[in-house]
């Protein structure tokens, strides 16, 4: 076996561990977010299939004759404006990276053959109808929001009956579900009941759902208030303060269609985030998932950075893929490309010669991770990454969806993929 099959076999074998596969002499990494998920829970499992709701499966082959019967004369496009040239040339100078970093993956054999796989479940998922959901935004704008209990079940036992039925021998706690801080600290995954649905926390995970002051039909025009209720995170002590924050905020958008899948914030709201003051007294990494436009770029590095206190460091990229290895569209589309950004900046603490700024020198500019994508803007838990640059750290995501072992989730539906139908009971544990 020649050195390099021994490198991509044992890549492979910690990749099955761990999700992440590593590409030799590059700053390429391909991640499995369920594998990934799956490190922050002791008795449950996410189970593939509920990840990858959508997966871009290999769309089937056609034939050179059905292809000229459908090729439909291209309209010329037409010429573009100033600031459609800017996000071009943007883009010009970062597709080199990402061909590059797609040619690693579609030249690792190994990987590839286990891509279609990823979905594929070994233990049957909780099956149930994703429509029976709790909508947290429309929960949070009911007067009766503040009155909303959560109870978690304490000191459970997960015993498997002959059923695979779980017996749980617990105490119950209840916690006001909206705007306090939920916790669970002890070293094992949690089940809780909310309006008789059961969600999983998992260990040594808080999270902080705001209560929306605002009916769902005004919800945009009230959000500036409710985002006042992120002063609950800030600590009495800078010491005690955040060295990671990952923040992926719901940005403006013009799509019909978007704001259906969740409502969006004018980008001027965000200039309120008190960063500063959520994080450490040494500092913190910020990183911020943001679009390809170019007006959202400027903001971000002439506005937004400047008044979190935030100084530039770096861009990393998320190249988005079929099941195939495929690109889920064309790389240079002018709208909807194939990727996201999430750029990273340094929230100064005393100073900047600060120990934690030392270490932080060492984060590789311009590093692309590879997934297949899982349900619509659900990003990748890079977060869990960005972990082994700050040691110990203390982790913030803003906006959440999910809660992650290690972390404290802030947002108006941080539950939402926590709902049990996502898991399975692991048999191994």
């Amino acid at each position: 076996m020649t050195e390099a099959k021994a490198y991509n076999k044992q890549n492979l074998s910690l990749f099955m561990k761990s999700g992440v596969y590593r590409f030799e002499d590059s700053r390429v990494v391909f991640v499995d977010p369920v594998r990934v998920l799956n490190l922050s829970y002791t008795h449950f499992r996410v189970t593939p299939s509920s990840y990858y709701s959508r997966f871009f499966e290999s769309s089937p082959r056609v034939s050179e004759t059905q292809r000229k019967r459908k090729r439909k004369e291209k309209k010329p496009r037409p010429p573009l404006n100033q600031r459609e040239q800017a996000a071009d040339q943007r883009h010009q100078r970062v597709k080199p990276l990402l061909m590059k970093a797609h040619e690693c993956l579609l030249g690792a054999n190994d990987l590839l053959l286990n891509l279609g796989k990823l979905r594929t479940d070994d233990r049957p998922p909780n099956l149930t109808v994703a429509s029976d959901e709790h909508s947290f935004v429309e929960l949070g704008s009911v007067w009766q929001a503040p009155l909303f209990e959560i109870s978690l079940h304490v000191n459970q036992d997960y015993r498997l009956t002959e059923g695979s039925i779980p017996v749980q021998d617990c105490e119950k706690r209840y916690i006001q579900a909206f705007g306090s801080l939920v916790a669970n600290e002890t070293n094992s995954d949690m089940e809780a009941d909310f309006l008789n649905r059961k969600y999983i926390i998992p260990k040594h995970s808080s999270f902080y759902m705001f209560v929306l002051q605002s009916s769902y039909v005004c919800l945009i025009h009230m959000w500036k208030s409710d985002l006042k209720q992120i002063h609950g995170l800030i600590p009495v002590k800078n010491e005690c303060g955040f060295n990671l924050i990952v923040i992926d905020p719901p940005w403006e958008n013009g799509s019909a269609n978007q704001k259906l899948k969740y409502p969006t914030l004018p980008n001027r709201y965000f200039l309120s985030l008190p960063i500063k003051r959520l994080a450490n007294a040494d500092g913190a990494l910020v990183a911020l998932w943001v679009t390809n436009k170019e007006k959202l770029r400027i903001f971000v590095e002439k506005d937004l950075f400047p008044k979190w206190g935030v100084k530039y460091m770096a861009t990393h990229y998320w190249l988005k893929v079929k099941a195939d290895g495929s690109l889920i569209g064309e790389l240079d589309l002018l709208h909807h490309k194939p990727y996201e950004c999430l750029v990273l900046g340094y929230c100064y603490g005393k100073g900047e010669d600060s120990e934690y700024l030392s270490k932080l020198k060492s984060i590789p500019d311009c590093q692309v991770f590879i997934s297949i994508p899982g349900d619509y803007s659900r990003k990748p838990p890079i977060g869990e990454m960005l972990r082994e640059y700050i040691e110990p750290a203390r982790c913030l995501e803003l906006f959440a969806r999910e809660l992650f072992c290690g972390w404290t989730s802030w947002g108006n539906e941080p539950l939402r993929f926590q709902d049990s139908r996502y898991f399975s009971l692991k048999q191994d544990f």
